[in-house]
């Protein structure tokens, strides 16, 4: 098997981390997103969305969204647990991490694409507009966070999970970039401070 994807970036990384905390290597072949490498017919025929991360399988396979390719490695891979135990843990790590990801990460995602000089190659047209409202939205969904996290050691409960590693890498992933977790989400702020800690994310942290 092998990732099609810089394991420290973006959505590839969260699968680098979650490899990391599992104990397995798998590589990573890494793409040049700025150099327009994931729109060449070789990378559109592994997968026609022209995104990463893609998990390519010995017989030439290819799945991908990051969320699936997780799924099916921790099917095959079931220890230690990343997205649940059973059926009540499953569902509720599924809940919250679709909260992280639906809720912040599709918005600073919009936000840095369409406000950032970084991300002027990834996108036809920048919307300023667009970054401004996705800004919001960013802020609004760490609020909500930050009230579970009030309740909870990590995002989903007492366990550092996938929805951990969705939140910990798409806020590592736009620090740089000038976003900020607000000054009202003193406990984001606690979680994030503690889990940017953890060996795996130090150990897939750019350079």
């Amino acid at each position: 098997m092998k990732i099609h994807g810089t394991r420290t970036q973006g959505s590839p990384r969260r699968l680098a981390l979650f490899l990391e905390e599992k104990g397995l290597a798998i590589p990573f072949v890494p793409v040049d997103l700025r150099a327009g490498e994931h729109r060449t017919p070789a990378f559109l025929a592994k997968n026609p969305l022209g995104l990463v991360p893609v998990l390519e399988l010995d017989d030439g396979t290819c799945l991908a969204e990051t969320t699936t390719i997780a799924r099916y490695l921790e099917d095959l891979f079931p220890e230690p647990p990343f997205l649940g135990r059973d059926p009540l843990e499953r569902a509720r790590l599924d809940m919250w991490a679709r909260h992280v990801e639906f809720g912040f990460y599709t918005a600073v995602r919009a936000w840095f694409r369409h406000g950032s000089p970084l991300a002027r190659a990834l996108e036809p047209e920048q919307i300023p507009a667009w970054a401004a409202l996705a800004r919001r939205q960013a802020e609004d969904a760490l609020r909500v966070l930050d009230a579970q996290l009030a309740r909870e050691a990590f995002v989903a409960g007492p366990r550092f999970s996938w929805a951990d590693i969705t939140l910990v890498t798409s806020l590592e992933g736009t620090a740089a970039a000038g976003f900020a977790i607000p000054d009202d989400c003193a406990n984001v702020q606690r979680w994030f401070a503690s889990t940017s800690e953890r060996p795996s994310v130090v150990a897939t942290r750019p350079l």
